[in-house]
């Protein structure tokens, strides 16, 4: 009678239960599933229809020709990010510079510096900016649409945002490899600098051609460039103290080099002998003075390889931002 009434209690078991317990759990994940398809579809929705109150569209001065033409700003953040970042990079990198392309051409439209253009395409004086055919001539055939559908998705993905620091939008300098630190703006431009841009650490930046170099310059060939600013430079080369690094950043950049009868700053050594960086040594080598540089830029802000390498950790755009920016806020611009 016992085995009766255990092979019973196993017939119910595999025949109702078992199965009315799976069929509730499909159940639960299906609506679990359709509820996270409502939500990205929502917030898919919502991106498509994206309508700026204010920016929506800006002014760009082409510097070559003097044209000014007047573009949607996401249409021209698309040619910015091709500009100035690589295809390749990871999709939250572009993200990231996405959002600080397009707070820093905010920025500079509340800034203006051109009378009658709000930003122009000249990176010496604002940020790069390329049109698309120049663009595709530079990539491969096999990837041109590819890398240009990424870069409209990494701009269209982060429609309106920007970043603030305590509601205001911030300056958002960026650059191409900070060399392991960034710097603070007051060791690059002077002045007080901004609260927002510290000096922080980012690894994995030596994997990148960006970040070693150097410049190998005969004694002669230095005074030379030297003599572009200093025409009474002179350096006695048999005597180590004539030339010699006297002083540095905390972010461990050259703050200050003694050339001979002239102590001149980090800045402007890299400038005259054009160098990539102010993270530089001085090795004298067969004859030659040979500067060893790290990193390519001025090191303040969003480092670019910075942010690919924290992409490929699993860091999102938001997370890349506030690494590189402190106590910053991202958010819509239509409430600024």
């Amino acid at each position: 009678m016992k085995k009766v009434f255990i092979y019973f209690f196993v017939f119910l078991l595999v025949f109702f239960l078992l199965p009315a317990f799976l069929t509730k759990k499909n159940v639960e994940a299906k609506v679990s599933s359709n509820d996270v398809s409502n939500e990205n579809a929502e917030k898919k929705a919502e991106i498509e229809n994206y309508d700026y109150k204010n920016y929506g569209n800006i002014k760009l001065l082409h510097t070559k020709t003097g044209e000014v033409e007047e573009v949607p700003i996401d249409t021209y953040l698309v040619n910015v990010v091709s500009a100035e970042m690589p295809a390749d990079f990871e999709i939250e990198a572009l993200k990231a510079q996405a959002v600080v392309a397009r707070t820093y051409t905010i920025y500079k439209i509340q800034n203006k510096k051109h009378d009658n253009a709000d930003i122009c395409d000249d990176s010496a004086c604002c940020q790069a900016w390329v049109s698309k055919e120049e663009r595709f001539a530079r990539w491969e055939e096999s990837v041109r649409e590819s890398n240009w559908q990424k870069i409209e998705q990494a701009v269209n993905d982060t429609k309106g945002k920007i970043i603030t620091y305590e509601g205001k939008l911030i300056n958002a300098f960026f650059h191409s490899n900070s060399g392991g630190k960034t710097e603070i703006p007051v060791n690059v431009w002077g002045g007080t600098g901004y609260p927002y841009l510290q000096v922080v650490e980012t690894s994995g930046e030596d994997n990148y051609t960006q970040y070693n170099s150097e410049v190998v310059l005969s004694n002669e060939e230095l005074l030379e460039k030297l003599k572009v600013n200093y025409s009474d430079i002179s350096i006695d080369f048999n005597n180590n103290d004539d030339l010699k690094i006297l002083e540095y950043t905390d972010s461990g950049r050259v703050k200050t080099v003694k050339f001979g009868n002239h102590n001149i700053s980090g800045t402007e050594t890299r400038s005259l002998l054009g160098l990539r960086s102010t993270n530089f040594e001085i090795i004298k080598e067969n004859g030659n003075i040979k500067f060893s540089v790290k990193g390519y830029g001025h090191g303040v802000g969003m480092s670019q390889t910075g942010a690919n390498t924290l992409a490929k950790e699993g860091k999102s755009y938001e997370d890349i931002i506030n690494h590189f920016y402190i106590g910053v806020v991202i958010q819509d611009v239509n409430n600024l």
